[in-house]
């Protein structure tokens, strides 16, 4: 069930601000979430989320994903927007927890998108083994130590052909990924944002979401 467009009356609207982001596609595209003005609470740029969204397909018709480390919510809200059929947002900070929760029943994307409060390393570990399509990775960039463990537990969640996306300080080699469960299939770079696009290493190339196995960086 895709998710409906939220109304569009004031009272329903987000003041503009700075602290905002937009959804790029799909049914709520253009629809505002609001950002809490929190240290390190950093937003995945749009630029980015749009070439995330180009290499995964315009259209996620019938994914489950999850959106570890949800913070704003806008990697997995947009892919509920582009048809994704099931997304968990986990967050542990309870005021994020919070607003994502406000967010979802305000966009009314509730019988989609779940808001789960608390470890993603430990949701991710009671979820249905191979039952994900795809994991949106992005810890807090000042916990080096999570990204790895984030990564072996997105491992066991995704179907043998599933996705990962990592978003990282620093560019994560084919070498480093490999003992964790995942092939590099594209790279990229905004900033000090390095976003990496990974596969079930057992299975390189899909025709999952015809998604190319070429590296790019950008």
């Amino acid at each position: 069930m895709k998710p409906r467009k939220p109304p569009s009356s004031p009272a329903q609207r987000l003041p503009a601000s700075a602290h905002e982001v937009r959804i790029l596609g799909g049914a709520l595209k253009r629809s505002k979430l609001h950002v809490l003005d929190a240290p390190g609470l950093r937003p995945t740029p749009s630029r980015v989320r749009e070439t995330l969204f180009n290499w995964l397909g315009q259209d996620l018709s019938g994914w489950r994903c999850i959106d570890a480390f949800a913070g704003t919510g806008a990697l997995g809200i947009e892919a509920a927007s582009r048809g994704a059929s099931e997304v968990m947002l986990i967050e542990q900070w309870p005021p994020a927890a919070k607003r994502l929760q406000a967010e979802v029943e305000r966009l009314a994307v509730d019988s989609v998108v779940k808001v789960c409060a608390g470890d993603a390393l430990v949701h991710m570990q009671r979820v249905k083994p191979a039952a994900y399509d795809v994991v949106f990775i992005d810890p807090p960039f000042a916990h080096a130590a999570l990204f790895a463990k984030a990564l072996q537990a997105a491992a066991r969640c995704v179907m043998p052909d599933g996705w990962a996306y990592l978003e990282a300080p620093e560019a994560w080699s084919q070498e480093r990924l490999a003992p964790l469960g995942w092939s590099l299939i594209r790279t990229g770079h905004a900033g000090a944002v390095h976003y990496h696009l990974l596969q079930r290493k057992d299975v390189v190339v899909s025709t999952h979401s015809g998604v190319s196995s070429n590296t790019t960086s950008s």
